[in-house]
């Protein structure tokens, strides 16, 4: 499979001088490049962000769901009253 070059783009951002000492400090003990580390930041909290974000979303929509299965809850099927039985019988014998 051939090696395809992935398209870069440029990003500036303007910092105040206690941000820029903050940064530094933390790109001196890990080693990195300025840009290397805040890239590196910004990813993590992107991805954790959208992670959050799409938990949420599934939650409350999924949460109506969970809701009206709780207020009408179906009636069991043979498998549940089965194990019901089996379970009963267990208490019953010891």
């Amino acid at each position: 499979m051939p090696h395809v070059k992935s398209k870069t783009y440029r990003f500036d951002a303007r910092l105040k001088e206690d941000q820029k000492r903050l940064i530094q400090r933390a790109v001196d003990l890990e080693g990195r490049s300025m840009t290397d580390f805040v890239l590196h930041s910004a990813e993590i909290a992107a991805e954790r962000t959208i992670e959050r974000r799409a938990g949420l979303v599934l939650t409350a929509r999924e949460s109506e769901a969970f809701v009206d299965a709780l207020l009408h809850p179906p009636k069991p099927g043979p498998v549940l009253r089965r194990a019901a039985r089996d379970y009963r019988k267990r208490l019953t014998s010891r």
